[in-house]
């Protein structure tokens, strides 16, 4: 019988929306010592590492936005996609009337809040994937509003951009794409950027980028450069924490290639926000380790 994981997925959801990862908080703190004494940028900087704290010893949100709940799940053959789904509406409705989570889920016509981020098959949104061994891997990300609001995607060969399909065209699109965010994204930002696929895989790489940790290089050497080259050059921009000014515009690009059409070459960029709210959970042998 597949055992309730209900209360697992509540505290899993209650540490994404509370906890940033130590991996986040340290880029931030190192972002930090970086910009001008008495500067603007370092003074948002130190507001927003203040509010981490606070938020984590006080069960908080980090932000006011707790975002689009998106989880990914791996389970073992024989799991009931119905039932896990049934355990993470559950956990998702009760995070929210204890205020780990704000209500965040409207109806697109009639605007209507549901008040329990519950709605359709797509909020809370659930990737399913089927994987060998025992244990049931479940990862949540929170997207928050804003930086989804400057997420986009391209089509190469832009003229506009003079950019070709190739990676310095990725190159010339992802500095088009920060440049016209500036601060609306809650800047300092991370980037998740998607090659190839169609439309809608695209966009899904581009977020599944953003799960590889800010000290994992990018396995391909090509990527990698590419990835350290955007973040270095997005920080020359001056747009700096919150659009305000200073050095510190993006924290780290993270890129993901997957197979196209040839007569289709999207770039999508999955912008994230300073609040880069991203936990794990793994369940095995009727335990739960949370990472």
């Amino acid at each position: 019988m597949q055992p309730d994981l209900t209360q697992e997925i509540l505290e899993l959801v209650r540490l994404t929306a509370t906890s940033l990862p130590e991996d986040v908080e340290r880029t931030i703190a190192a972002a930090y010592e970086t910009e001008t004494p008495g500067s603007v940028a370092k003074s948002v900087l130190d507001t927003i590492l203040k509010n981490v704290k606070m938020a984590r010893e006080h069960s908080t949100p980090i932000c006011q936005d707790t975002g689009t709940p998106i989880f990914y799940v791996d389970m073992p053959a024989g799991w009931s996609m119905r039932e896990m789904r049934r355990q993470i509406e559950a956990a998702v409705a009760e995070a929210t009337r204890r205020v780990y989570l704000r209500p965040n889920s409207v109806n697109s016509l009639t605007g209507k809040n549901t008040g329990n981020n519950l709605g359709d098959e797509y909020f809370p949104t659930i990737h399913f994937h089927e994987v060998d061994g025992d244990a049931v891997t479940i990862r949540l990300m929170l997207k928050g509003g804003g930086s989804e609001n400057v997420s986009t995607q391209y089509k190469l060969p832009d003229t506009r951009l003079h950019a070709g399909r190739d990676l310095e065209g990725v190159y010339k699109v992802v500095m088009d794409a920060v440049y016209k965010a500036q601060g609306k994204g809650c800047a300092p930002g991370f980037l998740g950027v998607g090659i190839g696929g169609d439309r809608g895989s695209s966009f899904y790489a581009a977020k599944e980028a953003l799960w590889r940790t800010l000290d994992e290089p990018n396995p391909d050497p090509a990527l990698d450069a590419l990835e350290k080259r955007i973040t270095a050059d997005a920080n020359k921009l001056g747009i700096g924490p919150m659009g305000l000014g200073g050095k510190t515009t993006v924290m780290a690009t993270r890129i993901k290639a997957i197979h196209r059409l040839p007569a289709c070459y999207f770039v999508s960029i999955a912008y994230m926000c300073w609040a880069y709210r991203r936990h794990t959970m793994i369940y095995k042998n009727g335990k739960a380790e949370y990472k």
